[in-house]
């Protein structure tokens, strides 16, 4: 704890007498406790996530601070894009107690970071558990489960590459998730599964760096 200048004076001139300094010491910090003030579950959530791009990106910096703490798991959302390239995309995704995300199978690849909680990985019929820290690699078109078997959410974030969701996908429960996949309406964009050639073509991708 770094202390005011004023207060280290006062400190030191009264040295010789311990219990006056602990009195000193004891009342700034329950002062200083009173004038912290902790942000809401709503503005953490908002200086985690910025608006994701719903048209091919910039040839800007992408920067998400504090992504690979606990923070992101007060979201409570089982799938949110948080970014999309135009060769992949990351999305976080909290999978609740004795939840799943599903018996499934992607035609692009996929790598899960974990970074709450515990699970049980079942891969082309192999089972791992999985627990903050790890990784997993899914190559495409393969069958893949993972299932919550801890008592918190097990968070993590995926990267799909090229992007398999919607640029602006947010899905509450896999209830949402599966229905908007059945509906058609969680479609990753065009933009998104063109190869680098056409990319090249169109002036997106410039080996020089340099964009008009």
């Amino acid at each position: 704890m770094m202390l005011p200048l004023t207060l280290r004076h006062i400190l030191v001139r009264s040295s010789h007498n311990t219990g006056y300094t602990s009195y000193i010491l004891s009342t700034y910090r329950k002062t200083t406790q009173l004038r912290i003030s902790f942000p809401s579950r709503l503005q953490t959530r908002n200086m985690a996530f910025r608006k994701p791009n719903s048209s091919p990106p910039t040839h800007e910096m992408v920067y998400f601070p504090q992504m690979t703490s606990d923070l992101p798991a007060s979201s409570h959302e089982f799938r949110r894009v948080l970014y999309t390239g135009l060769y992949s995309q990351v999305v976080l995704m909290s999978i609740p107690v004795g939840g799943d995300i599903g018996d499934e199978v992607h035609t692009v690849d996929q790598a899960l970071t974990f970074t709450s909680g515990t699970g049980l990985a079942t891969i082309n019929g192999k089972d791992q558990v999985v627990k903050k820290g790890d990784l997993m690699v899914v190559p495409a078109g393969t069958q893949h489960q993972f299932v919550n078997t801890g008592k918190e959410p097990l968070v993590l974030y995926t990267i799909y590459s090229p992007a398999e969701h919607a640029p602006t996908t947010v899905h509450h429960t896999k209830e949402e998730g599966d229905r908007e996949e059945e509906e058609r309406r969680d479609e990753a964009p065009a933009w998104s599964r063109r190869s680098k050639e056409e990319n090249e073509k169109a002036g997106l991708v410039k080996l020089s760096g340099k964009y008009d």
